[in-house]
């Protein structure tokens, strides 16, 4: 639950933000987010505005009916388990949880290549955990978060299936909302569309306004320790200049690790991870 508030009991939320600020000896960056129980109270910043799209409506537009195909092919493929035998792993996807699809290797193979034993990791929106259970087979220690109930439920037997289950907590999390410890790796990829969810899987492919995106940027580096580092993945079927903005006003250093395209009905379309410190 987000509580926009333009104004807390008559102050102006200028004032109030900065206040919070001193308080919590924040930066001056960025939204104020205040967690109140299993709530959020979001105190927004004049200078970080709500999303708008950074592309034009012709290419908002051809995003669409992308989506709405990779909706439609979703749906044919979801309708009972499928079974991936992935970069040494089984992975176990049930109906209503992201599959692993062409271009997830792009962020699975970063994941193995930057995970080092020991480490502290936190797969943001683990969906059916295969980057917990790959950097949990790297030795790493494991935090692995979504809010899709049955999303929780694949990752878990993924990392019963592959033993790593000691390796690995699953926890439900609304992006940073049930996550207090700091990391030397975050992985995150996020839905890439920023349309509302019609259902559990489009919620997967979709964040309404690019609310937990921003809220991520947003609250990252409270979750950063030492030399820590971040993989992200995301593609030009999304919005790429609002990632290099969110990016760029969080102050992250980015470097591309893995690049790949593909064409489909005459439309190119790039992928990307990004390495950020």
């Amino acid at each position: 639950m987000h509580l926009p508030v333009p104004a807390v009991c008559g102050v102006k939320v200028t004032v109030f933000r900065d206040a919070l600020r001193r308080l919590l000896g924040r930066s001056n960056r960025g939204t104020v987010i205040l967690v109140l129980g299993h709530h959020q109270l979001v105190v927004p910043d004049p200078e970080h505005p709500a999303y708008t799209p950074t592309v034009s409506p012709e290419y908002a537009e051809q995003i669409r009916r992308w989506h709405e195909r990779a909706c439609a092919e979703g749906i044919a493929t979801s309708l009972s388990d499928q079974v991936f035998d992935y970069l040494g792993a089984s992975i176990v996807v049930p109906p209503q949880v992201m599959p692993i699809t062409p271009m997830s290797h792009l962020l699975s193979e970063a994941v193995l290549a930057e995970v080092r034993a020991g480490e502290r990791v936190l797969d943001m929106g683990t969906g059916n955990g295969v980057n917990a259970t790959l950097a949990a087979s790297k030795g790493a220690d494991v935090v692995a978060v979504d809010i899709n109930q049955r999303a929780l439920e694949a990752g878990q037997a993924n990392v019963d299936l592959n033993g790593v289950a000691t390796r690995v907590e699953v926890r439900a999390s609304d992006v940073f909302s049930a996550v207090s410890e700091t990391f030397d790796l975050i992985v995150f990829d996020p839905p890439f569309r920023w349309f509302r969810p019609r259902d559990l899987l489009e919620a997967a492919m979709t964040d309404e306004g690019y609310q937990a995106m921003t809220r991520f940027f947003r609250q990252a580096r409270q979750h950063l320790r030492g030399q820590a580092r971040m993989l992200i993945f995301f593609g030009t079927s999304a919005d790429l200049g609002y990632l290099q903005r969110l990016m760029a006003e969080e102050r992250f250093t980015v470097k591309v690790v893995a690049h790949d395209d593909l064409v489909r009905v005459g439309w190119r379309v790039e992928y990307f991870t990004f390495r950020l410190t």
